[in-house]
């Protein structure tokens, strides 16, 4: 294209804005800076001053439309699937085979390897907030995700060292854990790296692909609800490779080189995002944290102050800045007590610990109306992490995993999960969404909150189905002689969960990624992996709980979970109280998202009169273009990208 335009030019100024793109971007070149002074002259000389400076601005504006590549939309996201596929080959793939590994190679005893696998999900997931922080205030997006994805990688090769070298791994003893000293030190150094990693990857990459679309173009507000589907489908798929391929390799062949395999995905996934960054629409930083301390520090200061009886006597930003007034929201009365941030008094100035504009106000409810829902669905992620480790360890230790001829690794057994998802990601997306979209009229076919609350109560199916499948396991197991169950009985409960999962995740994604404030959208989508966080931790509370409560309780004085294999407990009556508690939680939620008020619900119109003319003045200098065209006209600094 760049060679046609070129053909067709007649006159200096082409060849001087194309040979200034090439030698001159930052405008450091004085050859560069005389040959486009050449051309605007040339223009101006030929045609006059105004359809000159036209000419060869449109000239100039195609010549860079043809050299950069496009950005941003799903050309953009492609490398960022092949990341999310690449990178959670490995990462799920561990996640499922920990216990297995804590149980042959360290010698945990089970309780205490399902705690070590919590506890390491837990931080993973709590550690994306601080992806998702720095992503927001110092580093952009991409380069974050590069960073914490180096930390991956290096972790991971720290334990496939450890898994190939004996003399780094610890001797058998009979205590709940066996490793100690340096051995002890390594383990968990490495473990936890990992879980710093992946964390900060996770906190950053799903807003990545998420910038990559336009909310308030209608056809990119719909391409952003697909965006999402299609994020998780990657996820999926990469992790169905995970959990058969790599971990047989690592159960039959060997940990180490499963690890390796982990590694070299992982590796892969970074270089193909790498290789996309001319695609990517970058956000500038800002400092989000700072933003919510501002309006805490300030609404604190004023409480003293009387609030008035017309909110819009409260300070907020000029309706005469149109580029801030696209992001303007509108006041609400929740929380009145935020409110005294915006009030300003007589002679002061209006400086930022001074003053709080409506709209920085109304971004700091938005967050406050966001952590009932976040609380409402961290028991979801509860019975999730018991799947990953309780029903992982009945499939390894007492149930039939022979499939025909060929034995079934039971960390395999999540595929089930994986291949519903894999299938039914693409029937809600083509078939499903269409249909609502009919109905609804909402860009996504139903909301994020709707989708949330299918998920919560397919969550609460899929543990009293695990109980009744381990009610039924345990007695055949108690019978004379002993029975045991095929380890494919545990699909239903994957199965169920899988589909719960979908439904959750994605919505939970879309809506903190949607409601959040322009400034902290990575911050707010790290909330979906802050629930994940809890919901782990919150297991390994549980099992402390009910096996200390249950020791004195029930007449055999024994804990529920506290048995020296899965025979000796009643996993089936925990499966059971969880099934119970999340009945009970998902009234809290349907209370929670009856009461939240989406924000785009209270979101000011822009005045599109107002915005035409500075459309049209930054169209020269686009956000996701190398140069701005203002800056080169005046010999001022180049406008580029944040990395």
């Amino acid at each position: 294209m760049a060679l046609t335009i070129l053909r067709q030019a007649t006159t200096l100024d082409v060849y001087g804005s194309l040979l200034f793109r090439w030698k001159s971007q930052s405008m450091k070149s004085k050859l560069g800076r005389r040959f486009l002074l050449a051309s605007i002259d040339r223009a101006v000389e030929i045609k006059g001053e105004e359809e000159g400076k036209a000419t060869f601005y449109d000239k100039l504006k195609r010549i860079n439309e043809a050299l950069s590549p496009k950005k941003g939309g799903f050309n953009a996201c492609k490398f960022i699937f092949v990341l999310a596929a690449f990178e959670n080959m490995g990462f799920v793939a561990n996640m499922v085979s920990f216990v297995v590994y804590f149980m042959s190679i360290m010698f945990f005893k089970y309780h205490t390897a399902a705690n070590t696998l919590t506890n390491f999900m837990g931080t993973t997931f709590l550690l994306s907030l601080l992806g998702g922080f720095i992503s927001d205030t110092y580093l952009s997006r991409f380069t974050t995700c590069l960073i914490f994805g180096s930390l991956e990688i290096v972790a991971l090769v720290l334990m496939t060292i450890q898994a190939a070298t004996h003399s780094l791994q610890p001797e058998f003893c009979v205590k709940s854990s066996c490793i100690q000293g340096g051995v002890k030190v390594m383990f968990y150094f490495s473990l936890y790296l990992l879980a710093l990693g992946s964390g900060g990857v996770r906190g950053a990459l799903p807003a990545l692909g998420a910038d990559q679309f336009d909310r308030k173009d209608p056809k990119e507000a719909k391409a952003l609800a697909t965006f999402f589907n299609w994020f998780l489908l990657s996820v999926t798929l990469g992790a169905s490779v995970g959990v058969t391929a790599i971990v047989y390799y690592s159960t039959t062949v060997s940990w180490y080189k499963g690890f390796i395999v982990s590694t070299i995905a992982a590796f892969l996934g970074f270089v193909v995002l790498a290789l996309g960054k001319p695609y990517y629409r970058l956000q500038t930083p800002e400092s989000p944290i700072l933003k919510i301390i501002q309006v805490i520090y300030v609404a604190s200061k004023n409480r003293g102050l009387s609030l008035p009886e017309d909110p819009r006597e409260l300070y907020e930003i000029s309706d005469k800045d149109p580029v801030a007034a696209e992001d303007k929201i509108a006041h609400t009365n929740e929380f009145r007590l935020l409110d005294k941030a915006a009030i300003l008094p007589q002679n002061t100035e209006p400086l930022p610990w001074k003053v709080c504009t409506v709209t920085q106000v109304e971004e700091v409810k938005v967050l406050t109306r966001m952590l009932p829902i976040l609380a409402s669905t961290i028991l979801m992620n509860t019975c999730m992490a018991q799947l990953q480790t309780f029903s992982v360890q009945q499939g390894a230790t007492v149930m039939d995993r022979k499939l025909g001829s060929m034995e079934i690794p039971a960390p395999s057994v999540p595929i089930i999960p994986l291949l519903f998802m894999s299938v039914l990601i693409v029937i809600y997306e083509y078939l499903f969404v269409p249909f609502a979209r009919k109905i609804t009229k909402h860009p996504s076919g139903i909301t994020q909150l709707q989708r949330v609350g299918v998920g919560l109560v397919l969550s609460a199916l899929s543990m009293a189905v695990a109980g009744l499948v381990e009610h039924k396991r345990l007695k055949l197991a108690h019978e004379s002689p002993p029975k045991t169950i095929s380890i494919m009985w545990l699909s239903f409960q994957y199965g169920i969960f899988g589909i719960a999962d979908m439904f959750t995740l994605v919505g939970l994604l879309e809506f903190f990624y949607k409601e959040a404030p322009a400034g902290m959208r990575s911050l707010s989508t790290s909330f979906t992996w802050l629930t994940l966080s809890f919901g782990y931790f919150l297991s390994t509370i549980f099992v402390d709980i009910i096996n200390a409560v249950t020791k004195r309780v029930t007449p055999s004085k024994k804990g529920w979970l506290s048995g020296q294999t899965i025979n000796d407990s009643n996993l089936h009556l925990f499966y059971w109280f969880l099934a119970i508690l999340s009945c009970l939680n998902f009234l809290l939620y349907v209370w929670s998202a009856m009461c939240y008020k989406y924000k785009s619900e209270e979101r000011q119109e822009p005045n599109y009169d107002k915005l035409t003319s500075a459309a049209e003045t930054r169209s020269f200098r686009d956000d996701n273009t190398q140069n701005s065209v203002a800056p080169m006209l005046t010999g001022g600094p180049t406008a580029g990208t944040s990395d």
